[in-house]
């Protein structure tokens, strides 16, 4: 593909590829024109320091370090809270700093890492948690856990809160750090009634990431106590990720907040929709649908990821394959044509069944454009 090639982006309200894939408001472009100029290497920038502070307070954390990206405030938050290898990360084995963060844990933190499957088949319990820990019990064979790190939501499914409260209970016990990779932590607040300030309670340090479902052009905000936000600050700018003027983004993720949060549960409504649909129609899916996310079991329902994403195109929707994500720019109108597309797929796969004999990218790398 060429630049000439290239189609500028028309809307995000038939995009179910992510909830990265919201667009900016005009509240939000209005709101960069008046941010604030400093430099936030410097923390200088006061704009950035409010919404640093905003977030903190609502995840009832003393400090906040705002982050290009949720990968890059998972990342240092894992790489601050460990020391001395050799040591291990439990995490779930769908967990995206696992297995969508470029081997993050491997090259920046020389962690080994435990995913594990969950017996329930949705979340971890302190039950796996305990059968899949590596003591640090004088075995040097052995990389001994040291973290463990949740996702909430993960799949689209809450973490029960109850559950969290006994792996916390179970942390504190026996000396592990917990983190919690909050890409959609927003979502499990909307969908329970949990406030975020709750969650803060449970977790040594959350990601909070803003360019998701919330829709903020940009970035993450990574809460924990304030020794550890200053430790994190220096992994960030090691690896490259000091901001100058990030007033700007700064000031359109705090419109964001302020703006968007009340419109998750929309987003929420439609995912549900979808996913009644679907096992009205006997449509099999991979894991139940608590938020903002229907995911298509591909391989029970015979469905190439390919056909799904082509039948998409036929009716003006984009999708990624079985992975469908909604946010609260998808309109009523998208949500109908998403329900043809998949029901085209499910029924072509019974003429034409697809066998999954290989690896399944849930992502797909952009094609390079040629300049």
């Amino acid at each position: 593909m060429t630049v000439a090639e290239l189609k500028p982006y028309q809307s995000a309200s038939n995009d179910f590829r992510s909830d990265t894939f919201t667009t900016p408001t005009e509240a939000m472009i209005k709101a960069a024109l008046t941010a604030s100029i400093g430099d936030s290497v410097y923390n200088e920038d006061v704009d950035t320091i409010a919404l640093e502070q905003k977030v903190a307070k609502l995840a009832g954390k003393p400090a906040g370090l705002y982050c290009v990206s949720g990968t890059l405030s998972n990342q240092i938050a894992i790489r601050t809270h460990l020391f001395q290898p050799p040591y291990s990360i439990l995490c779930d084995y769908r967990a995206h700093v696992y297995t969508h963060e470029a081997a993050g844990l491997a090259m920046l933190s020389n962690a080994m890492v435990v995913p594990v499957r969950p017996s329930n088949g949705d979340y971890l319990t302190l039950e796996d948690i305990k059968k899949n820990l590596v003591p640090e019990d004088g075995d040097i064979h052995g990389a001994p856990t040291k973290l463990i790190s949740l996702e909430n939501t993960l799949h689209g499914i809450v973490y029960p809160y109850e559950e969290l409260l006994r792996i916390k209970q179970f942390c504190v016990e026996n000396g592990y750090k917990l983190h919690c990779d909050g890409a959609r932590i927003w979502n499990a607040s909307v969908e329970t009634g949990v406030p975020l300030h709750k969650y803060g309670e449970i977790f040594d340090s959350i990601s909070i990431c803003l360019s998701k479902s919330i829709g903020a052009p940009m970035g993450s905000v990574l809460v924990g106590e304030l020794p550890f936000i200053k430790k994190c600050n220096h992994f960030k700018k090691q690896c490259g990720g000091g901001i100058r003027q990030s007033g700007m983004m700064a000031k359109m993720a705090m419109v964001a907040i302020e703006d968007n949060l009340p419109l998750l549960k929309s987003s929420h409504e439609k995912a549900k929709n979808l996913g009644d649909f679907c096992i009205e129609n006997g449509i099999v899916l991979e894991s139940p649908v608590d938020t903002n996310f229907v995911f298509i079991d591909l391989e029970a329902n015979y469905i190439k990821d390919d056909d799904l994403i082509k039948f998409g195109k036929k009716h003006n929707v984009n999708l990624m394959g079985g992975r469908i994500a909604f946010h609260y720019q998808i309109s009523d109108e998208a949500l109908e044509n998403v329900k043809l597309a998949v029901w085209d797929a499910f029924e072509n796969a019974k003429k034409n069944p697809y066998v999954h004999d290989g690896p399944y990218k849930m992502y797909r790398s952009p094609t390079p454009v040629k300049y």
